[in-house]
């Protein structure tokens, strides 16, 4: 993993890094889940009840884009 650093500001270069960078590689995710030993069937419980979950996702955004179901509305902002 690397990290720019721009014009020395390494705070927000470390923001960068915990927000985007390890999001992403799922390392937060990671920790959590090895906080407390989870039993085989537990783990392939909860992956398949996530691959389901991304199943659905996937398969309402391709919804969306082809125009068969209306993308949600977003909330208006308050700021």
């Amino acid at each position: 993993m690397q990290l720019l650093v721009r014009d020395n500001n390494i705070d927000q270069a470390i923001r960068v890094l915990k927000k985007k960078k390890m999001q992403r590689e799922g390392l937060f995710q990671e920790m959590k889940e090895r906080r407390a030993y989870e039993k085989p069937s537990e783990r392939r419980i909860r992956e398949k009840a996530q691959a389901i979950s991304r199943h659905r996702k996937a398969a309402r955004k391709k919804l969306q884009r082809e125009g068969l179901i209306a993308a949600p509305r977003r909330k208006a902002s308050t700021r």
